[in-house]
């Protein structure tokens, strides 16, 4: 064995050897120290990379995160609802938190397409003050844990799947003011104890399949209760007279039964709808004492007895729907003193007697509607009086005599119905003046004579029925002129000689005209014989001397082709050869792309003006499109000379799109003067008529909420120009969706100038003839015939209510004006929204601000609606940022309750001092119609201020002026920054 000794140099000692061994040991023992840090900071690593963090959130972030697991189809909708990656759940979509507490007091996750359940994690946001969920597909029960949520104040859990009952657990919300519960799938009884919630306001429980009967507590609720489509039977509450705090009673579509209560009369609601129901008995007189009603709907119950006089009383009345019950005896004639009244329904009664001669009075009538029930006697002459009606329907009565010639005065009439009458007479020629009729019905009846001529002049009438009366003669050839129509019906009358052939009569089949026995057409058993049975012999002489003529006839056609096409003058047709070349056919050119052409090569290029080329008609005008020898389309607007009128629309469409230039109006480029027609020649826009876009059969392009926002900034510019840059002021007169066209950047031109109407600047009105299209017409201009500025801003209000609802201004029997009303008065003002508008805009309160401005557009008096350089500056308010700039977001804070109260009522407070919550894009709409029908807020002119400011209050829910970027509006000033230099 080994061993080695060290050798000790003479300089060490083992003392000094002993320290030296001790301090090695002592750097070893920190390097290994520090080995061990490192390894205990490795292990560490690895510990946080395998198990995260646990999670800093509070107990109201685990509850949102609880919510958020219970939802399906959140993929796209709550993608920053991750605790991982961002814990500040105050910054998640739709919620919303107090800026103190930092805790959430309000939850909007409404229409964001939600499936799932509501999660009973609900209950543990303890101050939660709003919820808002409408709009999604969520099933399931509503939770019992709701009630733990004492702060709330508004709960909106519509438009869903929901089912089960109703939880009583709700009724520990004492602060709540709003409960809106409509459109589930809610079973079992409305729980009693809802009426002891103290502050609560709104009851929304419509559209549901709800049981049980009305509680006589009701009437602790104030301002709206709606239970209108359930399953609800008994009857109404005897006390039903003591809930006068109410604004809306709809119970109607459930199975009430009984008497409607004598006491009702004492409420002093706007909106009483009790149709569709079993009720039974009269109507109480006393109803006549509800001087605040605007609305009474009784429809489709059993009711019986007279319509009581007490009715004439309403001075507000301004719908009464009685149809579809069991009504008798004669209208009372005191009706005539509702002079507020716009529709009156009585169908499917046994009433009798004759019409009252006082309708006559009721300017504001719009649709009437007798049909069905037993009246007598003749048609009054003062019907023609009733200027306003598009719709009259007096079918399926015992009215005999003729038919007034004043009826023809109704230039506003859509839809006429005289069928199953015993009418006898003549069909008026005056029905030629109903230049805005779409159907016509005077079938089953014992007219005689002939079918007037003048109803060729009806471009917009799409049905004609004239079947089972005693007409004769020969259809006339002017009908194919109503190029709308597509349903004909003359059966079963005496008409002789030959059908029209072409254009709109290739429509009708063979059953349009059968029981005429003298009547020749192209069909099986027609006395004209156009299937002969066949000749047994091939060649008879008869068939040669056809072909031989035929062929000399072929012969001579080509010969007279092959001239024509080296004689280029004698290439128009349907022109008097001398009319050219005198001095009254001229065609003047004022734009260069037309200067190196003819009137013939216009010809030439649309094959004299073909029907292939047609492109749009209007009432005495067709539009062709032409492309030029340059490769750029024109369109080429045809008027009709034959009436005086005519030449006069194309002299004032001259002279008004001739002197101006703006990039929202059309620009003229020629025109062609001739006695057979005279031609204007326009920009050609890629896109069509707005009109075409919104309700053309094909809808190509689906109109996005912000293409949409740009049309209608671009129209209002265009019509701003009008009035406010000329001088003289030049009124429309016919703003309408199809007179606005869209180039191929859905840039808007307002075109069709026919009508248009100057005005001196030193003149406030022009006294006037009443022109315009049914729909879009100022009610007070058609009342007055005193024409301003504000008429067009009518009938701008509407076309933006076109482009909110994508509905048609007229269909029917649908008015749209009166539609949003309606919806507004129901409180389902947004279902009236397009889809694709709801589904392209990120901001629906910007859509509820522009439904806001088109009913200040359409105000009645036109002194409390806005100028369009007022509604040019709220519309561009609303357009996007520029591209290069980041978009800014939508505040989270929303206060939904404000939606849901009245201007006279107070707001609730949520408890944020800093800052305020900002409306709810979906939320009541009641106070709108209600404010319109019995004034309880006037959103024009309130308090002195103006109507663009009161837009943009908080309590008209449009948020600040700041918002909409609207600062002070001198008077006179002039919107000028799209205005063209003139070329």
């Amino acid at each position: 064995m080994d061993f080695t000794v060290p050798i000790l140099s003479s300089r060490q000692t083992p003392a000094t050897l002993w320290v030296c061994g001790m301090i090695e040991e002592q750097e070893l023992f920190v390097k290994r120290k520090t080995n061990m840090k490192v390894e205990l900071c490795y292990f560490v690593v690895v510990l946080l990379f395998l198990f995260p963090l646990a999670s800093t959130l509070s107990d109201e972030g685990k509850a949102l995160m609880s919510i958020k697991a219970s939802f399906s189809n959140v993929a796209n909708v709550l993608l920053d609802w991750d605790e991982v990656h961002n814990d500040d759940f105050c910054s998640w979509r739709g919620v919303s938190c107090a800026n103190i507490s930092m805790s959430v007091v309000a939850l909007n996750l409404s229409n964001l397409n939600l499936g799932g359940e509501i999660s009973p994690a609900i209950g543990d946001l303890r101050n939660l003050q709003s919820v808002d969920l409408q709009g999604n597909k969520l099933t399931g029960q509503i939770p019992d844990e709701i009630g733990n949520c004492i702060s709330l104040l508004l709960v909106d859990l519509s438009d869903n799947l929901l089912e089960g009952d109703i939880p009583f657990s709700i009724s520990k919300l004492k602060q709540l003011e709003l409960l809106n519960l409509k459109n589930n799938q809610l079973t079992g009884p409305i729980p009693s104890t809802l009426t002891q919630i103290p502050n609560l306001k709104t009851l929304g429980l419509r559209g549901n399949m709800l049981t049980g009967t009305l509680s006589p507590d009701m009437c602790q609720l104030t301002g709206l209760c709606d239970v209108r489509g359930n399953n609800l039977t008994g009857t109404i509450p005897d006390n039903i007279g003591n809930c006068t705090s109410f604004e809306i009673l709809d119970i109607s579509y459930n199975q009430i039964s009984g008497e409607i209560p004598y006491n009702i009369g004492f409420l002093q609601v706007a909106t009483l709808s009790l149709q569709g129901n079993m009720l039974t008995g009269k109507i109480p007189e006393v109803i006549g004492l509800m001087q605040a009603l605007a609305v009474l709907y009784l429809h489709g119950n059993k009711l019986t007895g007279p319509i009581p006089a007490e009715l004439g009383n309403m001075s507000k009345l301004s719908y009464l729907n009685l149809a579809n019950n069991n009504l008798e005896g004669p209208i009372p004639d005191n009706i005539s003193s509702c002079t507020a009244l716009n529709q009156f329904n009585v169908h499917g009664n046994r009433l009798n007697g004759s019409i009252p001669s006082g309708l006559k009075h009721l300017e504001s009538l719009t649709y009437l509607n007798l049909s069905s029930n037993q009246f007598r006697g003749n048609i009054p002459l003062e019907l023609g009086h009733i200027i306003n009606l598009d719709t009259l329907d007096l079918s399926s009565n015992n009215f005999s005599g003729s038919v007034p010639a004043s009826v023809g005065d109704l230039e506003h009439l859509l839809t006429l119905n005289l069928s199953h009458n015993h009418l006898d007479g003549h069909v008026p020629a005056e029905f030629g003046n109903l230049r805005s009729i779409q159907t016509m019905d005077v079938s089953f009846n014992k007219l005689s004579g002939s079918i007037p001529e003048e109803l060729g002049q009806l471009q917009n009438l799409a049905s004609l029925i004239l079947n089972n009366n005693d007409l004769s003669g020969k259809i006339p050839e002017q009908l194919s002129n109503c190029l709308s129509l597509d349903k004909l019906n003359a059966s079963y009358n005496n008409f002789t000689g030959l059908v029209p052939v072409g254009r709109n009569f290739s429509r009708f089949s063979p059953d349009s005209f059968i029981g005429n026995p003298l009547l020749c057409g192209h069909w099986l058993g027609s006395i004209c014989d156009p299937y002969p049975p066949k000749s047994k012999a091939m060649f008879s002489r008869t068939t040669v001397v056809c072909i031989t003529l035929g062929f000399i006839t072929l012969l001579s056609m080509i010969i007279v082709a092959v001239y024509k096409s080296n004689q280029p003058k004698q290439f128009i047709k349907g022109f008097n050869k001398n009319t050219m070349q005198g001095s009254s056919s001229k065609l003047v050119v004022l734009h260069m792309d037309m200067a190196i052409h003819t009137y013939e090569d216009i010809m030439r290029l649309t094959e004299n003006l073909s029907e292939k080329y047609i492109i749009g008609y209007g009432a005495s005008s067709t539009v062709y499109k032409c492309v030029l020898k340059n490769s750029r389309p024109i369109a080429i607007k045809r008027i009709y000379t034959q009436y005086p009128h005519d030449s006069r629309e194309f002299e004032t469409e001259l002279e008004t799109t001739g002197s101006i230039r703006h990039r929202n109006l059309v620009s003229l480029h020629g025109y062609y003067i001739c006695p057979q027609g005279n031609l204007l020649f326009y920009d050609y826009m890629e896109n069509g008529s707005l009109w075409d876009l919104l309700h053309g059969p094909s809808k190509k392009v689906k109109l996005d909420w912000e293409t949409r926002l740009k049309v209608a900034v671009g129209a209002a510019q265009g019509l701003a120009y009008l009035h406010h840059d000329c001088n003289p002021k030049i009124i429309h007169r016919d703003v309408k969706s199809s007179n606005i066209l869209l180039d191929a950047d859905f840039e808007a031109h307002l075109s069709d100038f026919g009508i248009a109407k100057c005005l001196p600047t030193a003149k406030t009105h022009a006294s006037t003839y009443v022109l315009g299209t049914i729909g879009y017409i100022d009610p007070e201009y058609a009342r007055t015939s005193r024409l301003t500025e504000k008429s067009d801003v009518y009938s701008f209000g509407i076309v933006l209510l076109e482009l909110l609802t994508g509905k048609k201004a007229v269909d029917n029997d649908l008015n749209l004006h009166q539609l949003v009303l309606s919806k507004a008065d129901d409180d389902t003002l947004m279902e009236a929204v397009d889809p694709e508008v709801s589904i392209t805009c990120m901001d629906l309160s910007h859509v509820r601000k522009a439904f806001q401005l088109a009913l200040l557009c359409t105000k009645r008096h036109p002194s409390e609606r806005p100028t369009m350089h007022e509604v040019s500056r709220v519309l561009v308010s609303l357009l996007p940022p520029p591209p290069n700039k980041p978009c800014s977001t939508a505040p989270k804070s929303i206060d939904y309750a404000q939606f849901v109260i009245g201007k006279g009522q107070q707001q609730p407070n949520l408890q944020m001092p800093q800052q305020q919550l900002q409306q709810d894009n979906n939320s009541s709409d009641a106070q709108w119609v209600i404010s319109i029908n019995v004034g309880l807020v006037d959103l024009a002119q309130i308090n002195g201020k103006s109507y663009i400011e009161e837009i943009a209050q908080d309590k008209s829910s449009l948020g600040s002026r700041a918002s909409l970027g609207l600062g002070e509006v001198p008077p006179g000033n002039k919107i000028t920054e799209n205005r063209l230099t003139p070329e």
